[in-house]
């Protein structure tokens, strides 16, 4: 039985290799960039840099791997928007949730350290 053809003459399911997004060009694309990202924050480690433009260097970049990292390698990017808006809420959520535990958790340690 013959496979339909698509406007360019290539059966159906032939030019998805890598499912959504057009095969694996993509996410190598992405794990160079996350490569990059990565070594310009171990160079900002080594040199001298004050704290705080260290501190949010770091977590600037460190938020735009994770997003890439769940765009990308988890394939949000491809979902239906419905699926975004739930879950990227809820992990937000989450995480607000989790400082109401931060205060103890220094209280705990500065108890600690006076015994």
């Amino acid at each position: 039985m013959a496979h339909a053809t698509h406007g360019s003459g290539t059966a159906h399911g032939s030019g998805h290799a890598g499912g959504h997004g057009g095969g694996l060009k993509p996410m190598y694309v992405v794990w160079v960039w996350l490569l990059i990202i990565t070594l310009f924050e171990v160079f900002l480690a080594y040199i001298h840099v004050p704290t705080h433009i260290m501190l949010i260097a770091l977590l600037g970049m460190s938020l735009v791997k994770a997003a890439m990292i769940v765009a990308y390698f988890m394939h949000l990017k491809f979902e239906r928007i419905g699926l975004v808006y739930t879950l990227v809420p809820a992990m937000v959520g989450t995480m607000l949730l989790m400082n109401v535990f931060f205060p103890d958790a220094h209280r705990l340690s500065l108890n600690a350290i006076f015994r």
